[in-house]
């Protein structure tokens, strides 16, 4: 799981108020902006019996973003999705899935789960190798939690199910070189690896879950660089070997990456001689379709220019439900470095839940998400997305426009009018800095929006350092273990392939911008996947109870959530946007020289 960049939205011009007023009087829940109303197939395949290819010629990828991309190719270091996305040729998981995520055999590695030795063992593949021609060692599979879990590591992925792993805690504090509960039978240069867990997981079934790290890291390429300086390493940042279908063959730091196949490769061979991932700007997305100049976009599509793109006649809208999502979220506490977890402050400007609730109730998201998503994306009323269909709680309210329960709230709270705005209880100013991100006209008039509706309701509230931000000085400072520059910010989360979201909410997660801590919070969260959670139905009911429960906190609270789409050129064969295409960058295919 990674944070994501707020999905730019681009091709709108600034629009009042009075053009985001209430919806249609038809309580639909699409009409209500409360679910997409666009259908979309989940693959694409050049329909062309030819047998002649143009897979000599070069796959050409768009990143569209308003900001550069940070340019780290560690997974474990990663910290924005648009990193994830740039170097995804080069990248592969360490395990197989089918569609719903569940791992299975047959990829790098295999997984055997015991769950009465409370083991998972983790053999690798024999022809598994590094593109350097290097085999992948038992060690590249053990080195990402000692990456993680090191008490000076740059790292954002720690959070406490990893404590599950026997050793872990002990080494993340500092208190042990090793990790015991990780062993290595067949020695470091072998190829199985045993982890030892003190609580068992049924999330350690699926891919991207909290307890078992997916990918893997050279060690014998890397072990010579601390861990506190590995993310500014010219291992890292300029001369980084993969293990996936494709080798890294040039790079424009923060621009551009062009790759080609690694003949290492232990699974299927990619059948395209060039790729190239070029980060575009938002604004230029239907015009750089028309242009061709581009076959798809790793980053997905840009919802506010779906009718333009729509009638391109040579490009098939592929896509799925997504569990990315945009979320607002308050500063209540920070992030104790010595006890590694994170703090909720009483004093905090924005603990008041009612104050929190109230600037939600004075927005009208179902409109802005009618008016700017084209029906592609919707307001969520959960962190998890309906594409987990067991564990997504559809019950769960939303907050919808009612300025009259918003200014009840806040004088129930005691922020009382003094003039124009609101004090603080105890009389004192109250001024709110809203950390939001730089973008396109219409990522800024949904921004001026917030701000008018929150004025309204008398409260002061002004971009954090006077104007938006580009996103990377954001999220650094969001990062921070503690800072007082931003007290309620717009974010974007991407959600791993099982819904337990520890490493987002959780007390020592580094993600936690937030810094919410409760005791419900971490009892529900540890309830997901504690032993009576092996039961289906009673891991279900914890899902849903947390997620009700987050949302009445308001601390984070989804704005959010769409569609997982991109057009693809119809030049293309082999595309597909099931998580079961364990071979996504190997299948994809070129029918002609240039896009059509």
């Amino acid at each position: 799981m990674k944070v994501y960049k707020k999905w730019a939205v681009a091709g709108l011009t600034m629009i009042s108020a009075i053009a985001l007023a209430a919806c249609s009087n038809d309580n639909s829940e699409v009409k209500s902006g409360f679910k997409p109303s666009v259908k979309m197939v989940d693959s694409y395949n050049n329909p062309s019996k030819s047998s002649s290819t143009y897979n000599n010629g070069t796959l050409k990828v768009a990143e569209f973003n308003s900001a550069p991309f940070a340019g780290i190719t560690s997974p474990t270091l990663q910290t924005n999705a648009e990193d994830g996305d740039v170097y995804s040729p080069g990248s592969v998981n360490l395990f197989n899935v089918d569609n719903n995520n569940k791992i299975i055999d047959g990829g790098l590695a295999n997984l055997k789960l015991d769950k009465k030795s409370m083991t998972a063992t983790i053999t690798i593949n024999p022809k598994a190798k590094w593109s350097n021609g290097s085999k992948v060692i038992a060690r590249d599979v053990e080195y990402p939690y000692e990456i993680i879990g090191a008490p000076d590591s740059p790292s954002q992925q720690y959070t406490e199910d990893m404590n599950a792993i026997k050793g872990m805690a002990e080494f993340h504090s500092g208190k042990a070189k090793t990790i015991s509960g990780i062993t290595m039978p067949k020695g470091e240069k072998g190829n199985v690896v045993v982890i030892h867990f003190s609580k068992f997981a049924p999330s350690l079934k699926y891919i991207g879950n909290t307890y078992m790290w997916s990918s893997i890291e050279p060690y014998e390429y890397i072990k010579n660089v601390p861990i506190s300086k590995l993310a500014s390493s010219s291992e890292v940042r300029k001369n980084p070997i993969f293990a996936g279908p494709y080798k890294l063959s040039k790079q424009v730091t923060g621009e551009s990456t062009s790759w080609v196949p690694n003949k290492y490769y232990y699974g299927k061979q990619a059948q395209i001689k060039h790729i190239t991932i070029q980060v575009v700007n938002p604004n230029n997305f239907t015009s750089s379709l028309k242009a061709k100049q581009y076959d798809f976009a790793k980053s997905g599509g840009v919802s506010t220019q779906y009718p333009e793109v729509k009638q391109l006649k040579k490009y098939k809208e592929v896509g799925t439900i997504g569990t990315s999502y945009d979320l607002l979220g308050f500063n209540v506490g920070h992030f104790d470095s010595k006890k590694q977890e994170n703090v909720m402050d009483s004093n905090a400007k924005m603990s008041n839940v009612k104050l929190r609730k109230a600037m939600m109730y004075a927005l009208d998201i179902g409109a802005l998400r009618k008016k700017f998503d084209n029906g592609l994306g919707w307001q969520p009323n959960s962190v998890i997305s309906p594409y987990y269909k067991k564990y997504y709680n559809d019950k769960t309210p939303r907050y919808t426009l009612n300025i009259s329960k918003a200014n009840k709230l806040l004088d129930e709270a005691g922020y009382k009018k003094k003039g124009k705005w609101r004090t603080q209880p105890n009389g004192k100013p109250l001024v709110i800095n809203y950390g939001a991100q730089t973008g396109t006209a219409a990522s800024e008039a949904e921004n001026s929006y917030y701000l008018q509706q929150w004025h309204k309701i008398g409260l002061n509230v002004q971009y954090a350092g006077g104007r938006p931000m580009e996103m990377n000085k954001l999220y650094s400072i969001l990062l921070k273990p503690k800072q007082d520059q931003v007290d309620i910010f717009e974010a974007g989360f991407s959600t791993g392939s099982e819904p337990t979201q520890t490493n987002f909410y959780g007390a020592s997660a580094g993600f936690n911008i937030g810094h919410f801590a409760s005791a419900k919070n971490t009892e529900l969260l540890n309830n997901m996947n504690s032993a009576k959670s092996w039961n289906d139905e009673y891991r279900q009911k914890q899902f849903k109870e947390w997620q009700t429960y987050l949302q009445d906190q308001a601390v984070y609270v989804p704005v959010s959530m769409s569609l997982s789409w991109t057009p693809v050129n119809t030049r293309v064969k082999g595309y597909s946007a099931r998580s079961d295409d364990n071979e996504f960058w190997s299948n994809l295919q070129l029918t002609s020289s240039n896009p059509e």
